[in-house]
C-alpha cells in the first residue's frame, strides 16, 4: 500500500467560487494514475468521508488526457465568512494525501 501523497505529482486544493473547494489530484504518468484509477480507492465516496460529507454532495471526475482527478465539495462556510479559516482554500488538501492504494 502507498499513500496518495506518495504517488501524486500534485495535490491541491482552491476555491471554486465562494461557495465550493476544488481538488486537483495529478499524476506524472498514465501507468500511475490508471494504477489509482483502478485501485478504486479514490472516488466520489472516498472524498466525501474525508470531509465528512454525504458521497451526493461530492462532484467527481476522471479527468483520463491530463492524467488527473478533479473533485468538488461545498465549502464548511461560504468564503469571507468570519469561520472562514482558509479564505483561497489553498489548505484544504491534506485529508487526501493519506488514502492507501495498493
Amino acid at each position: 500500500m502507498t499513500p496518495l501523497g506518495e504517488l501524486a505529482r500534485l495535490i491541491r486544493s482552491k476555491n471554486a467560487g465562494p461557495f465550493e473547494l476544488t481538488f486537483d489530484i495529478m499524476f506524472e504518468d498514465s501507468a500511475t494514475y490508471e494504477r489509482v484509477k483502478q485501485s478504486g480507492m479514490v472516488n466520489r465516496e472516498a472524498v466525501a468521508s474525508r470531509y465528512g460529507l454525504p458521497a451526493d454532495k461530492v462532484k467527481f471526475f476522471w479527468c483520463d488526457p491530463a492524467c488527473a482527478i478533479k473533485a468538488s465539495i461545498p465549502r464548511p462556510y461560504i468564503q469571507g465568512d468570519l469561520l472562514d479559516s482558509d479564505g483561497h482554500g489553498g489548505q484544504q488538501y491534506a485529508p487526501l494525501m493519506d488514502i492507501q492504494i495498493p
